[in-house]
């Protein structure tokens, strides 16, 4: 199946139809009951879907159903961690929880610091107005060129690019698959809104964008080299899952490089993030129902694990949001992925788009051993008796059909 590209032309970026929205909104939801209604028996019984009313927040921020203001990222944070921590006997729900807060807090602290600090150099909390006051040459430079960093570093933390990809990669493989994927695309989406926010109007100061530029294209092109060197050595599919988020936090970084890095083209340059967030929510729901079940790799190869002997139908089924994740062409992941390959061509980012390809690339071989390694080498041994519960099978079914219905309303 292939989509048309959505960026071919310049300035025009759909968004997210209300459709589109709430098809995605319900696959999340279809998704968690699902996992919670696996883990009725041995957690809370019935009283266990109750834990959807926490989520539900975060599922509408993902889709777009709900615009929270940006300085809400801590709220956001804090729902997450709270989630997590709702089941005091989980102690790798509990670690999570811990290594988020002992990541996020310092962060917070120090972007909230850098605000502050930016409205005291100015004597005003309206950024157009600060990027008026900073023009007039008379401020330290080194104390608004700081505050800025700062302000921007709570954005960098939240999309999970190298070097801060660690957090993500702990929850993915630590909670739950129906918590893990919404509670990292939440975040992420966050982070890209903390990060829309602080830079809105900086081209007015044509010095503050050019460090912003710079600091963005470094921060892209560390997340894409990073996750392309780190991606072979993942033995763990959780971690691989994980390490595909944070390379879709590059790509968003990517975008706003060329967006507010000045140029030609910035001002023209227009990105779907409530496509991006919403595809990456619901990829990563399938991926991470899919991995529990997935093989850890090994040098020798080995059967098939048991999803794939036992209903290989499934697990199919459960691929095709990792290959979209990886931006596998016909899926509606490419389209994301070469949309900003398309833009960081419009503003003459070579540097950037090769280190783009060389992360798709690797994420695209990456998906394609996973995919062998998942059939395995040909057993006589019969299959193990115990099956892969119905649920997960169901939630994988529900992650294809979200994508499938994202990918069909693009294309119409």
């Amino acid at each position: 199946m292939t989509f048309p590209n959505p960026f071919a032309a310049p300035g025009h970026a759909p968004g997210l139809s209300p459709s589109l929205a709430w098809a995605c909104a319900a696959t999340l939801v279809a998704i968690a009951t699902l996992g919670l209604w696996g883990d009725r028996v041995r957690r809370g019984g019935p009283l266990e879907l109750l834990a959807l009313l926490p989520l539900l927040p975060l599922v509408a921020l993902v889709t777009g159903l709900w615009t929270p203001p940006p300085a809400a990222a801590a709220l956001v944070a804090a729902l997450v961690v709270a989630l997590l921590t709702r089941s005091r006997d989980d102690v790798l729900h509990s670690e999570c929880a811990l290594k988020l807060t002992w990541v996020l807090g310092p962060a917070l602290a120090l972007s909230f610091a850098g605000v502050a600090l930016l409205a005291i150099a100015t004597g005003t909390s309206v950024l157009a107005e600060q990027w008026a006051v900073l023009g007039v040459p008379l401020e330290p430079t080194m104390l608004w060129t700081t505050s800025l960093s700062l302000s921007l570093l709570l954005g960098f933390v939240l999309l999970g690019g190298a070097p801060f990809h660690f957090w993500a990669a702990d929850v993915m493989q630590g909670a739950r698959p129906w918590v893990a994927a919404v509670a990292v695309a939440a975040l992420q989406a966050s982070g890209g809104a903390w990060l829309a926010w602080r830079l809105d109007g900086v081209e007015a100061l044509p010095e503050a964008a050019r460090i912003v530029g710079s600091l963005l294209a470094l921060g892209a092109g560390v997340a894409f080299t990073v996750g392309a060197v780190t991606l072979p050595f993942q033995r763990r599919p959780e971690r691989r899952v994980a390490t595909l988020a944070s390379l879709h936090g590059g790509l968003l970084l990517a975008w706003l490089a060329v967006r507010h890095g000045g140029g030609a083209v910035a001002a023209n340059v227009v990105f779907p993030t409530a496509l991006w967030s919403a595809h990456l929510a619901v990829a990563l729901a399938g991926a991470a129902t899919l991995a529990p079940f997935l093989p850890v790799t090994v040098r020798a190869p080995a059967p098939a694990p048991v999803l794939f002997r036992r209903h290989p139908v499934w697990g199919a089924l459960g691929l095709y949001a990792l290959a979209s994740l990886a931006g596998v062409p016909g899926t509606p992941g490419a389209l994301v992925w070469l949309g900003v390959a398309r833009m960081l061509v419009a503003g003459a980012r070579t540097g950037l788009l090769l280190m783009l390809a060389l992360a798709w690339v690797t994420a695209f071989a990456i998906t394609v051993r996973q995919v062998r390694e998942a059939y395995g080498v040909r057993s006589e041994s019969p299959p193990p008796p115990r099956p892969v519960p119905a649920p997960a099978r169901w939630a994988m079914v529900a992650g294809l059909a979200g994508l499938l219905a994202l990918g069909m309303g693009l294309r119409g």
